[in-house]
Formats: C-alpha cells, sequence, structure tokens
C-alpha cells in the first residue's frame, strides 16, 4: 500500500452535516391521515372540485355525482368534521363551500396528475 492511501486509510471519516429534518413526527400525522382517508373517494374529491368553484345545495352536489341526496349529505358530513367545508343557510336552502384553503392545491395536484388538468393557482394559495 503506499503511503498515500495508507494515510488516507488512517484519517476518521469526514462527518458531512445533518440535513435539517423539517417539523413534524408520526404522532403529528394521524389527523392528517384521517383527513386524507376522507378526501380519498371519488365523489368526495367531486363534491370538492365543484365547491372550490363555487357554493351549491345538497341537491345540487347529489345531480351532479349521481347519488341521493341523503347519500350526499352524508359525505359532506363527513368532508365537514374534517374541516375541509363549511355550510350557510340562505332561506330554506343551505349552501356548501370549501372552508380549507389548501385544498385548491391539493385539488390543482389531482386534476394535473390525474384528469391532465394544468390550471394556475392564484397567488393566494
Amino acid at each position: 500500500m503506499s503511503q498515500e492511501s495508507q494515510a488516507s486509510a488512517e484519517q476518521p471519516p469526514v462527518e458531512q452535516s445533518p440535513v435539517e429534518k423539517p417539523v413534524g413526527d408520526v404522532e403529528a400525522f394521524k389527523d392528517a391521515a384521517e383527513c386524507l382517508r376522507t378526501l380519498a373517494h371519488p365523489v368526495r374529491l367531486r363534491v370538492v372540485q365543484l365547491l372550490l368553484h363555487g357554493r351549491y345545495t345538497v341537491g345540487e352536489l347529489a345531480s351532479d355525482c349521481e347519488i341521493p341526496d341523503n347519500v350526499a349529505s352524508e359525505h359532506l358530513r363527513l368532508l365537514q368534521r374534517c374541516g375541509f367545508l363549511d355550510s350557510e343557510r340562505d332561506g330554506r336552502r343551505v349552501y356548501y363551500r370549501v372552508a380549507e384553503p389548501h385544498l385548491n392545491q391539493l385539488m390543482a395536484c389531482i386534476e394535473g396528475r390525474f384528469l391532465g388538468v394544468n390550471r394556475e393557482l392564484d397567488s393566494d394559495d
């Protein structure tokens, strides 16, 4: 072995600076995982997509998704429970709308990946 290779073999390995880890741990992601499971349904994804473009009643959402009103109501309840939606009464009608602004970015990702839609996000998103 040459002197140079012998010297390098005796040197301790160069320590790499640790990579800064992002904030969070597995426990912190439990709520996120639960809410993502709630979103992981084709009807609920379509409902979110529609509501990102305006407010709708249960009947309007049910008609678009081709499901009974009571089934649409259950999907809306689950989405509200995660804080994704809220509702407002206007006379006898109840309108639903998106309460979680980050859904816009998530839906843009889903549309781009699975629908081939590339849309520009507002600078607020």
